[in-house]
């Protein structure tokens, strides 16, 4: 099955995608040349990857009926500035008070199936053409 994302060009450095129904909107920030109105590009990804870990927390406590209510997720990441990349990530589920403690090994390990970060291991091949 062959699915599609459509990008569009509305103005100056924004550069906008419909995914579905929606439309996700990126800028660059005012130091890269854009009025920094939305994320840009990367930080969606990074949002991409943490939204992930999240889902698969939330879905994990729905399944065993665990309140969810005060959980919080942060991820943090160490930047080379030398490679201009990403050298480590770390994701930090909070979980409220009352979550059962022999639950929270558990729940790490299911943050660590999100789909994300598994293209992230394995790549998908990119072909890239201007035609």
């Amino acid at each position: 099955m062959v699915k599609q994302i459509e990008v569009f060009f509305p103005e100056e450095k924004k550069v906008d995608a419909k995914v579905g129904d929606f439309v996700v909107h990126t800028d660059q920030s005012i130091a890269n040349g854009g009025r920094q109105t939305a994320p840009e590009p990367f930080q969606l990804f990074l949002a991409s990857i943490a939204t992930c870990a999240g889902i698969y927390a939330l879905e994990f406590c729905q399944a065993r009926d665990i309140p969810s209510g005060g959980m919080a997720l942060t991820m943090s990441y160490e930047w080379d500035e030398k490679k201009q990349g990403i050298e480590k990530l770390h994701i930090d589920l909070k979980v409220p008070s009352g979550f059962p403690d022999r639950y929270k090994k558990a729940v790490a390990r299911v943050m660590d199936l999100c789909s994300v970060k598994k293209h992230i291991i394995h790549p998908p091949e990119f072909i890239i053409t201007a035609s």
